[in-house]
């Protein structure tokens, strides 16, 4: 796992120190995280590189994981949706699941923790336990909660009002809970094994192991297989675009222990593909970090054709390797993919088409793209930053 330091060749000798004399002002603080996944998804990948970095500054962190039945996962899989503003099927039941197992993971929380910060909704329930604990409490909202549906919202609230602290991803995101607000962006690892550079015949035998030719140019998304990230508004467009540009479409990921939809999504993938040869399907396991790097480096061009997005750490991804890429202007998306400066908006079949076929056709343009993006990540969106940011909202949160 990398240190501290190793990150100075990317952010430059000075980031690094400012960063640890942030951490010397909070040496030995306790912070723990708690969210519902070990592996899959989003805010695990952030806190498997976080937590050693906030040790690696002086810091005293630890990770849990609620423990959750599959009635549970299905009752939080229905509040995700819902915050995305998706229609759902609501009953007091999925209220009562809820609270129940909130209550029987209380146990998890630490007693002499200064910091306690639930990820996400599924253990925001946990705050019922908040007052007479001595630390301070954070609730990080990883998605986007602007069209929530007001029944889930209404109750989930009661929760979310009494932690300390609310994070958002963006401005727009924020909620009037009455407590204090703070406003910080994810980030990627660039010297992890999803993001770290790949040589050549390393890229080529990965790549044929997974079974995909590269005589063509590749179109690629890579996410989880979530009717949110329309994997079948995908095929539609790459078969618009094939009709002008000979390529082949990769469609790559998996899913998350909390997520149960995500085997009926990728069945619901592999029939409209329909055993296109030019269409690769590819269901990974967390652990493919390495083939997840190497697919999106070898892509001519990146897709994320979202419907909803809390931020979108799959377009930082492909941004951080200089590839072009062209995204659905939702959620966090926004802020990383400038279209016509970092890469190319575009909503809908049709207009996704046309963007891809754009980029397949001037190569030239599309690696000036891919630059400019590559260096906005950079600035914005990685570790090191990510952890600054952590740093100085611990730091605000202590003053208060």
């Amino acid at each position: 796992m990398a240190g501290l330091n190793d990150y100075a060749p990317i952010t430059g000798r000075e980031q690094i120190e400012n960063i640890r004399r942030l951490g010397r002002s909070l040496r030995g603080v306790g912070i723990q995280h708690i969210n519902s996944a070990a592996v899959g998804g989003g805010v695990a990948e952030i806190l498997k590189r976080l937590v050693p970095l906030m040790m690696d500054v002086g810091l005293d962190p630890r990770w849990d994981v609620l423990q959750g039945t599959e009635d549970f996962f299905m009752v939080t899989k229905t509040f995700h949706n819902a915050f995305h503003g998706l229609p759902v099927q609501l009953h007091e039941k999925m209220f009562e699941t809820y609270r129940e197992v909130s209550r029987q993971n209380h146990h998890l929380v630490d007693d002499g923790a200064d910091f306690v910060v639930l990820h996400d909704q599924q253990p925001l329930g946990l705050a019922e336990i908040r007052e007479g604990h001595p630390g301070r409490w954070i609730w990080y909202c990883h998605i986007d909660p602007v069209d929530v549906d007001r029944r889930v919202w209404e109750f989930l609230r009661v929760y979310a009002a009494r932690c300390d602290g609310v994070v958002y991803h963006l401005n727009e995101y924020v909620k009037d809970l009455g407590n204090r607000v703070y406003v910080m962006p994810p980030a990627i690892d660039p010297l992890s094994e999803k993001n770290r550079e790949v040589p050549e015949d390393e890229r080529r035998s990965v790549l044929e192991r997974l079974g995909v030719p590269g005589d063509l140019p590749l179109v690629v998304q890579v996410s989880r297989f979530d009717r949110l990230k329309d994997p079948l508004g995908v095929i539609r467009s790459f078969r618009m675009v094939r009709e002008k540009v000979p390529c082949r479409l990769v469609l790559a990921g998996g899913g998350a222990g909390d997520d149960p939809e995500g085997a009926r999504v990728l069945a619901e993938v592999r029939r409209e593909a329909n055993n296109d040869p030019d269409i690769f399907v590819l269901e990974l396991p967390p652990t493919a970090d390495l083939e997840i790097n190497v697919l999106q480096r070898s892509a001519a061009v990146i897709v994320q054709k979202s419907v909803r997005e809390g931020f979108g750490l799959t377009v930082t991804e492909g941004l951080w390797k200089g590839r072009p890429v062209v995204a659905t202007p939702v959620g966090g998306i926004r802020t990383q993919v400038l279209s016509g400066q970092t890469g190319l908006a575009a909503e809908g079949d049709r207009a996704v088409a046309e963007a891809v076929i754009r980029l397949l056709q001037n190569p030239d343009w599309a690696a000036g793209l891919g630059r400019a993006g590559r260096e906005h990540v950079r600035r914005n969106f990685i570790l090191p930053v990510y952890l600054k940011r952590w740093l100085e909202l611990l730091l605000a949160e202590r003053s208060k």
